[in-house]
């Protein structure tokens, strides 16, 4: 059974906030860079790139912040399903492996897996994708809480780091290397088709989905948290507490577990952990708690419709008509140029949203 969910205005501006780097967001601090000089942008425009192997960035958090927020979904219907009689759980399951499928197929078509038709070889696909990924997170996050009592789900997420960091952690020689890996021997057995940039492990690959389930899992609980009948300033400073302990915890697991986004290591889950709950916790204070809702309602914009602005960014030449529209002022000043690119790229997509709003259009998966 379920009770209804409290709707948190920052929960969808959060979701807005985490797709807008995606979408062209990352731009930005390139571009001002480009015009000012300044040193300070230097280093943000390096936060907008992965790290290339062991690390952490600030876009390394994008994805697994996106797969947070899913489980918090969950956590705020608090629905169970303990008790239920088949044929009353049958819709949800129908439902959740529908989602899950929705979700693997337009990642294929997200990596543009058949290019311009259908080719008769399948091998040449790339199956793993980021879409796919948060189906398959949210779908094991939601059996575990479906079925399971809290401390159940307790047991089952610390089960779930043990049984991964310790597989990963002993395997072969060079367990968090690219080569040797336990990841690596994974995607190389059993995933069909190709990696991605057909490397020897993919970042989407078939084992770390079960790691990026407990970015989804600790999401439930934070969202059991946040139904809790206590002030809001309460919630958000016991969250943001919690989150800064898992995110130290998760540095001091680096010298013997490497964070790692590829790999997803269980360090890697607990430093994104950390900054997911800080960012919740921020978004809360901000939105709910100050009442910045113009913030809000701009964010909020793009997070009641992130699978849509997501696969359009795949499917549609945006920088195309920015630059049909605004073309003329980045050549009268060269300096601002990319800048100017880059707000006409995000205005655009952001017109698009608030008009798919005002008609009541979502992509609902």
């Amino acid at each position: 059974m379920s009770t209804p969910k409290p709707r948190l205005q920052a929960l969808d501006a959060l979701r807005g906030f985490d797709m807008f780097w995606i979408i062209g967001g990352e731009k930005l601090f390139a571009a001002l860079l480009l015009l000012t000089g300044w040193p300070l942008w230097q280093t943000a425009a390096e936060q907008m790139l992965h790290s290339p192997w062991h690390g952490f960035t600030f876009y390394d958090l994008i994805f697994p912040l996106f797969i947070f927020l899913s489980g918090v979904t969950i956590g705020l219907q608090r629905q169970s399903l303990v008790g239920l009689p088949w044929a009353e759980r049958t819709p949800h399951y129908r439902k959740a492996l529908r989602r899950l499928a929705l979700l693997c197929l337009l990642g294929v078509l997200y990596n543009h897996g058949w290019g311009t038709g259908v080719p008769l070889a399948l091998e040449e696909v790339r199956y793993a994708s980021v879409l796919g990924r948060i189906g398959m997170a949210w779908f094991l996050a939601a059996m575990i809480a479906w079925h399971l009592p809290l401390r159940g789900q307790l047991l089952a997420g610390l089960a779930l780091a043990l049984a991964y960091g310790l597989a990963q952690g002993l395997w072969g020689a060079a367990p968090y290397s690219a080569e040797h890996s336990l990841n690596a021997w994974l995607d190389q057995t059993w995933l069909p088709g190709v990696t991605y940039q057909n490397a020897t492990l993919d970042p989407e690959g078939l084992f770390s989905h079960l790691s990026a389930a407990l970015n989804a899992l600790v999401g439930v609980w934070a969202g059991y948290w946040l139904r809790q009948p206590r002030g809001l300033w309460q919630r958000c400073a016991v969250l943001a507490g919690v989150s800064a302990l898992l995110c130290g915890l998760g540095w001091a697991l680096h010298p013997w577990v490497p964070v790692n986004k590829t790999l997803w290591t269980v360090s890697f889950v607990l430093v994104t952990l950390g900054w997911s709950g800080l960012f919740l916790a921020a978004f809360l204070a901000l939105v709910d708690g100050a009442g910045w809702t113009r913030l809000g309602r701009a964010f909020a914009l793009i997070g009641v419709n992130s699978i849509f602005i997501y696969l359009a960014s795949a499917w549609v030449d945006w920088g195309y008509t920015a630059s049909s529209l605004l073309g003329g002022v980045g050549r009268a000043w060269p300096e601002a140029g990319p800048l100017v690119s880059v707000l006409g790229l995000l205005g655009l997509q952001w017109a698009v949203l608030a008009l798919m709003a005002r008609k009541g259009l979502f992509l609902k998966v």
